[in-house]
């Protein structure tokens, strides 16, 4: 019987090295927006432009960082990508120290980021599977998520303060430092990775589309895959139109506002808690189900919020607290089932093509919210919001998917998890 992953040393260095980046990044994600806006006073185009090149990066990179994780050692691409990100990341408070910071380097800032961030991201997903038992995989991304719900907790307070202490180009360098720390930490861990063996049926062939292939073979992955395309599409209307609506609408003010997203931080953590104990007691399934209609029904609460002040809050309060309890739960069962289904020399091409499906559409949904808010109005449009974010749980529950009690011992073994 395998230890718990709290006396693993090797996934404890993951761990550390994660976390301490996680809360580092969301220093970057509120400092570069205000950097932009305070210091060189950009104009909203600018900043739109800003925010859409995460997901530019994330459409850019997928496809590459998927196959270079499935044809090289995962854990050297890791520390590549944070070492290239500190870097990155240390040019904006040089350049302000020398009053030479411009637009157009946070454009490079932000895109190259994310690109390191997509190469990181798939990477790791991908490596755990070979450094700790596959019996223990949930253990390990549940712990790993809490990182990331402890950071939103954490990561805007921290961020508040040290820009106002600092200003935010120098709070900048905080995160480069971090991702330093985390490049240290992995590259610390000492347990042997395997050299990946690539196959022949896929070396005249685009990584990337024999990974599609894969995915919509499988009744699983098939459902897994398409269920993110259709949330992330309708849910970036939600990204677009919450802020107009909250304080034109709604009329709440910031400290309301703050609250509000603070209850989101929270309800990550709980649900990045919960998500191991979970799946001792219900099937991985139904969880999934589960998680994916809450999602869709509290996000509904958002556009029914009505009444004076303090009655809108409560409804988007109580949306944002258990619609991100569901999110980490949701993601850790999701993440974990890919990680078991894929075969070894195609979880970063699987785990990329994942990735894709949600922050490629996400700024796709965004632009469309965008429109359809300008024709038909916000609420309105926040309603297609939430009753596409309910049927994308469709997906889930006409696939093998609600019947999959227990994870399958591996990709080969998967059927034999359906009861």
């Amino acid at each position: 019987m395998s230890l718990s992953l709290w006396r693993h040393l090797e996934f404890q260095k993951l761990w550390a090295g994660q976390t301490i980046s996680e809360i580092g990044s969301r220093i970057t994600r509120e400092g570069i927006p205000i950097t932009a806006f305070v210091a060189l006073h950009a104009t909203p185009m600018q900043m739109g432009v800003l925010v859409s090149l995460h997901g530019v990066s994330a459409l850019f990179a997928g496809a590459m960082a998927g196959r270079a994780a499935d044809r090289r050692r995962r854990r050297p691409i890791m520390i590549m990508a944070d070492v290239g990100r500190a870097l990155v990341l240390l040019s904006v408070p040089v350049a302000a120290a020398y009053g030479e910071l411009q637009m157009w380097q946070l454009y490079a800032v932000v895109f190259v980021s994310g690109v390191l961030t997509i190469f990181f991201d798939v990477a790791y997903q991908s490596y755990l599977p070979s450094l700790v038992p596959q019996q223990q995989l949930l253990e390990g991304n549940s712990k790993l998520a809490l990182s990331a719900a402890a950071a939103e907790v954490l990561g805007p307070a921290m961020t508040g303060f040290l820009i106002q202490v600092l200003t935010a180009p120098r709070a900048i360098l905080l995160d480069s430092l971090s991702f330093l720390v985390s490049a240290i930490s992995i590259g610390s861990i000492r347990t042997k990775e395997a050299v990946p063996v690539v196959h022949e049926e896929s070396l005249g062939d685009p990584g990337f589309l024999v990974a599609l292939r894969y995915i919509l073979s499988d009744g699983v992955l098939r459902a897994l895959f398409l269920r993110a395309l259709t949330f992330a599409l309708f849910i970036g209307f939600f990204s677009t139109l919450y802020v107009p609506y909250a304080f034109g609408e709604l009329h709440l003010n910031a400290a309301s506002f703050g609250i509000i997203v603070a209850m989101g931080g929270v309800g990550n953590l709980i649900g990045a808690s919960v998500s191991e104990r979970l799946s001792r007691r219900i099937p991985v399934g139904m969880i999934l189900i589960g998680c994916s209609l809450l999602s869709g029904l509290m996000t509904l609460l958002i556009p029914l919020a009505h009444g004076p002040a303090w009655m809108a809050a409560l409804y988007l309060g109580t949306a944002q607290l258990f619609g991100d309890v569901a999110h980490p739960v949701y993601h850790v069962h999701e993440l974990t089932l890919r990680q078991r289904l894929a075969p070894p020399q195609m979880l970063g091409r699987v785990n990329a093509c994942l990735h894709l499906a949600f922050k490629g559409f996400w700024p796709m949904g965004a632009l469309l919210g965008g429109v359809l808010g300008s024709t038909i109005g916000t609420r309105p449009t926040l309603v297609i919001c939430a009753l596409g974010a309910m049927l994308s749980t469709a997906w889930l529950i006409a696939s093998p998917v609600a019947t999959l009690r227990h994870f399958p011992e591996s990709h080969v073994h998967a059927k034999s998890a359906v009861a």
